[in-house]
Formats: C-alpha cells, structure tokens, sequence
C-alpha cells in the first residue's frame, strides 16, 4: 500500500482544482494506492459533494489552517503549526505516508524539506528540477530551477550527481550526460562560480559523462546533454521563459506538437531532490490536469524507490571524495 498525501489548500485555485486532480488521478493510480487529502475537511467534503463524487475515495485528514501564497516562508511554517503543509511534512516524517505533493507556497515546502525532513548525508542544499522538451523527442531535466538563487560550484557539482541519478532512475537513461549552463561553449567561460564548477565537473568520478559548456540557443535543440546543471536563479528564469513562450504561441494559435510539450500542465510537478523522503512540488496556477500529473508523479517517485536510490549512490560518491 503506498500513502501518497496531498495538500488539498495548495495552491492559487485551491482546494477545487486540487479535489478535480485528486478525482483525475484515481482512475490513473495503482489499486493499492491511496490518496490522503489534507486540508479544511469540511470544505473538502463540500467539493467532493459539489462534483458529485464520494469523499470516502480518499482519506481526509484535517488541517485548520493553510500557509498563504504570499506568507514569508520560514515565520508561517513555523507559526502555523496545524497547517495543511505542516501537517503533510510530519505525517511523511513519521511514516503515515510514503510521499508528499503540494502546488503551494515553494518557499514553505523548502523549510519543511529542510527542517521537518533533512538532507541526505554529504548533501550540501536540496534543489528542485524540471523537464525541458526537445526537438529530437525526448526530455532533458535542468536543476536547480528556484531553490538556490546563489550557488557554489560545490553545489553545482552536487546538482550533477542527483540529476544524473533522476536521469537514470526516472528517466531511464542509463550513462546520462550532464552539461553546464554557460555564456559561452569554451571552458573558462562564465563567473567563478561556473569556471569553477567546470573544472570540478571534468575531473570525472561520478556515474555519468560530462560534456561541458551548454549555451543557452542550444537549450532545446536536443542532442548534447541529458541534464542541464546552473543555479536556481538562472535556472527559474529559463524556465519562465519557457512557459511565457508556450503561453505566447498558443495566444498566436500555433498548433504543433513539439509546443504543445511545453505545457507545463503535462509535467504536473517535480521532486525536491536531497532530502531523506519523496516531496514533490507543483506550480501555482495548477489546473486539474497538472494536479493529476503531480500526484502521479508522487507515484511513480515512490514506486522506483528514488530516494533510497540516491542515498545508496551518494553514500558511494561521498566515499569516494
């Protein structure tokens, strides 16, 4: 049986829109799993009526108070201790559930990543990553994309080995090739922190190829890299950018398959990487449809077993240094 929790006042258009991807992914998931929904559980129960569905589908368990989209992170996680999130973060800490998903405040769900659950042995700062669509087809994963607005290359280093391990274990890409976002292709471009990261990058020793310098006019081109290694500040950018741009070319009615990948609906979430249990974090603005996805990305995190994955290959790595 896999407990997957889910914060039911996540999000801009919570708990409708959480209680419809809940729904959704029902008929998607494993007949062991189960859905617990956290959250006002009178209010959920109320939108379960109002779609005409039993509550009794899920497991409900009450929260009486939400952390907002706006709060400081740090003070509301702490204040609000009988919060959907805060309560999500100790069930999965205790063993009630197997992972937790949440589309609300990032800043929140970082404290209880770090706070509640703790980072993996060696692992310096947890990071977030996302799916970039390419144009041979398949997927390429970027880290960090707005965990860590300020990197050492140390870091940078540390983001390789838990993309690669994605790569391998979620992605099904056995030797995955990583690249560094860069200003230029030529080693010894970009700031220290880069050059550095380079330097570290090249030496080898982990379970991946290192293929150097990615600019950022190859982004999608497919062909070089697996995953895409920069800084959670860089890293947001490009990936706004790439929403902007799929909002920009479905206004201009473009209709090609390779854009509609760009619709961040279809990647539902991703998970925090570095810590000691399966978190994963959606956007905002989820719809139903990106709800759905989060949840069976939850799923799927469990059932491949990532997280003792990572922590078995780190705890090489780490021998290794």
């Amino acid at each position: 049986m896999i407990r997957l929790g889910v914060d039911a006042m996540g999000g801009d258009f919570a708990p409708g829109n959480v209680i419809l991807g809940a729904i959704d992914a029902l008929s998607c998931m494993d007949s062991e799993t189960e859905l617990v929904l956290i959250g006002d559980s009178r209010c959920i129960t109320e939108v379960c009526r109002h779609y005409g569905v039993d509550s009794g589908n899920f497991v409900i368990v009450n929260a009486s108070q939400k952390i907002e989209m706006g709060e400081r992170p740090v003070e509301a996680y702490e204040r609000k201790k009988d919060s959907s999130i805060n309560i999500g973060f100790r069930s999965l800490a205790e063993g009630r559930l197997d992972a937790f998903a949440s589309a609300g405040n990032t800043g929140a769900m970082l404290v209880g990543s770090v706070r509640t659950l703790g980072l993996l042995p060696g692992i310096i700062r947890p990071c977030i990553s996302a799916l970039v669509p390419l144009f041979n087809g398949q997927n390429m994963l970027i880290l960090d994309v707005g965990l860590n607005t300020d990197a050492r290359p140390e870091m940078l280093c540390q983001f390789a080995v838990l993309g690669s391990l994605y790569a391998k274990t979620v992605m099904g890409i056995a030797r995955p090739r990583v690249a560094l976002l860069n200003i230029g292709a030529e080693p010894g471009k970009g700031d220290s922190t880069t050059a550095g990261a380079y330097r570290m990058l090249e030496k080898g020793g982990g379970d991946f190829d290192f293929v150097g310098n990615m600019e950022a006019n190859a982004l999608f081109n497919g062909g070089m890299a697996d995953v895409l290694v920069t800084e959670g500040f860089v890293g947001n950018i490009c990936l706004k950018q790439t929403e902007g741009m799929y909002e920009l070319i479905a206004r201009l009615g473009v209709a090609h398959p390779f854009f509609k990948r760009f619709n961040y609906e279809y990647y539902g979430g991703t998970p925090v990487l570095g810590i000691t249990a399966p978190v994963i974090i959606g956007h905002g603005v989820s719809t139903p449809v990106a709800i759905k996805n989060m949840i069976l990305e939850a799923e799927k995190v469990v059932r491949c077993n990532l997280v003792s994955r990572l922590k078995d290959a780190l705890a090489i790595e780490n021998k290794g240094v």
